[in-house]
């Protein structure tokens, strides 16, 4: 099933939703109307029950090239789109989905902090990664709360305070890219790993999700405390009676 936007595909597919970002006459970079449309379809996405994995893509010859430069000599880059779009990918980092993106091509500026809202990042070798926000003097979004997390403080400041692109090979070696794929056959591997994270994506891994996404910002007590809620939700689905099922039937789950 498709759903109509201007500047994206969206189609459910069973437990998928996949996004494609379809402005590819300009390397899919966002502009206001994009970002818009982008904090509306993250809306969407969140609110469907029955989706579990989500995958995030870009039409033509890259993921995203980030924020169109062609707005800011117009004025039409203001504080309110920077909030639009840290609403939307703080959606995306914390729905009740498993969200994994396919970058190729590039992930520049806000391409990349997409790409770090995301939970499995899966790029070519050849892709690009930058955030080179301060050349136009602006910080690079969250990608300032988000890249150390993944790489480091001290490689986090050289790419935010540079401005450098690195890419794919280097960017799985630091930990920022999860996964490689060949640069013949990215559609096909990444639909691999889709299935394979769709056929464990029971509902404890996605409170796993819930768990990770807190677990530099509390103390042992405070997260202990959301160990325990988290683990009586996931002991009281019915994906765990079905896991206990599965045990005793010697097969493999089938999750809700």
């Amino acid at each position: 099933m498709a759903r109509d936007f201007a500047f994206f595909r969206y189609i459910k597919d069973g437990k998928i939703g996949r996004v494609t970002i379809n402005r590819p006459d300009v390397l899919n970079a966002f502009h206001y109307p994009a970002v818009r449309e982008f904090e509306r379809l993250a809306d969407l996405v969140a609110s469907e029950p029955d989706t579990r994995v989500v995958t995030i893509g870009g039409e033509g010859r890259a993921f995203s090239s980030g924020m169109d430069l062609k707005e800011l000599p117009k004025g039409e880059v203001d504080i309110g789109y920077h909030e639009k779009w840290e609403r939307a990918l703080r959606r995306f980092e914390t729905m009740d989905k498993i969200v994994l993106c396919l970058i190729h091509g590039y992930a520049i500026g806000g391409g990349l902090q997409l790409a770090l809202a995301c939970d499995i990042r899966v790029s070519t070798r050849s892709a690009g990664f930058s955030l080179p926000a301060v050349t136009e003097c602006l910080i690079p979004g969250l990608g300032t709360l988000r890249l150390a997390r993944y790489i480091g403080l001290g490689r986090a400041k050289r790419m935010t305070l540079l401005g450098n692109r690195i890419h794919g090979e280097e960017a799985e070696r630091i930990g920022l890219v999860d996964h490689l794929v060949g640069e013949n056959s990215a559609i096909e591997e990444f639909e691999e790993l889709v299935q394979a994270y769709l056929t464990v994506c029971s509902t404890a891994s996605r409170l796993s999700k819930q768990a990770l996404a807190n677990c530099f910002d509390m103390g042992f007590d405070q997260f202990f405390q959301l160990y325990l809620a988290l683990q009586g939700r996931a002991m009281a689905s019915d994906d765990y009676h079905e896991a206990l099922a599965a045990l005793t039937e010697n097969r493999d789950p089938l999750w809700q």
